[in-house]
């Protein structure tokens, strides 16, 4: 365990941000169902209107270094992808 004071704080302010990171990928995750969820119901408006919500929150959280944007890339790729297959 941290002995002194500093390293006291510092394992505190890893706490809070490892709390607030997991909030925000659960936020990320969430996001990228949605689309997922319309894809399957074969409900291509909700589809395309999820998928750009979800972009603006993958391109945050890649921005705040949450994932990698190598993933966030990814990520938009394949969702975009199944609702461009849509026809």
């Amino acid at each position: 365990m941290a002995n002194t004071a500093q390293a006291k704080k510092r394992a505190r302010q890893a706490e809070q941000h490892r709390q607030h990171n997991t909030t925000q990928r659960s936020m990320l995750r969430t996001s990228m169902k949605k689309v997922l969820k319309a894809v399957a119901g074969q409900d291509k408006a909700a589809a395309q209107a999820n998928l750009q919500a979800a972009t603006s929150v993958i391109d945050r959280m890649a921005g705040k270094r949450i994932i990698h944007k190598n993933a966030a890339a990814r990520h938009k790729s394949r969702l975009s992808s199944r609702v461009n297959a849509m026809g």
